[in-house]
C-alpha cells in the first residue's frame, strides 16, 4: 500500500475526460486530498456554466464522500513555510495552492499524484508521481 495525495489537476482530468487512473493508483493505495483541493474544485463549480454546474457539483460531492480530506494544520503550515522559503531563495516562486498541496503531501508522508508535474518540480523532499 502506498500513501498518495491526489492533486486537483489529476481529479479535474478524471472528471473532464473520464481518465482511467489505474495506471497511477492501485486498489490498495491509501488516497487523500488536501483541503485546498476541495476549494479549487468548488471554485470550478462556482465558475461553471449553468449546463455544466450540476455535473461538477455532483463530482465534488462524490470526491468529498469517498476521499479523505486532509486539513491545513500546524504540521502542514510548518512545511508550507519551508517550501515557500525554498522557492523564494531559488527565485522560482510557485502558486500558493500548489505549495499548500505539496506541503500537505510532504507533511503527511504521501506521494503527490499530479497531471502537472512541472508545477512541483524540484521542491525539496517531495515525492511526485505524474499522471501524464
Amino acid at each position: 500500500m502506498t500513501n498518495l495525495l491526489l492533486d486537483t489537476t489529476l481529479l479535474v482530468d478524471g472528471e473532464r475526460a473520464g481518465d482511467d487512473l489505474n495506471d497511477v493508483i492501485a486498489d490498495e493505495d491509501d488516497v487523500a486530498v488536501a483541503a485546498i483541493t476541495i476549494a479549487e474544485l468548488r471554485a470550478g463549480v462556482e465558475l461553471a456554466t449553468r449546463a455544466a454546474r450540476p455535473h461538477r457539483e455532483q463530482f465534488v460531492h462524490t470526491v468529498i464522500a469517498v476521499i479523505p480530506v486532509i486539513d491545513y494544520d500546524i504540521n502542514v503550515a510548518v512545511v508550507h513555510a519551508k517550501l515557500l522559503a525554498a522557492v523564494r531563495r531559488r527565485g522560482r516562486p510557485r502558486g500558493a495552492h500548489d505549495l499548500i498541496i505539496a506541503a500537505t503531501a510532504r507533511a503527511t508522508g504521501r506521494i503527490l499524484v499530479t497531471a502537472d508535474a512541472a508545477a512541483f518540480s524540484d521542491l525539496p523532499d517531495l515525492a511526485v508521481r505524474s499522471h501524464r
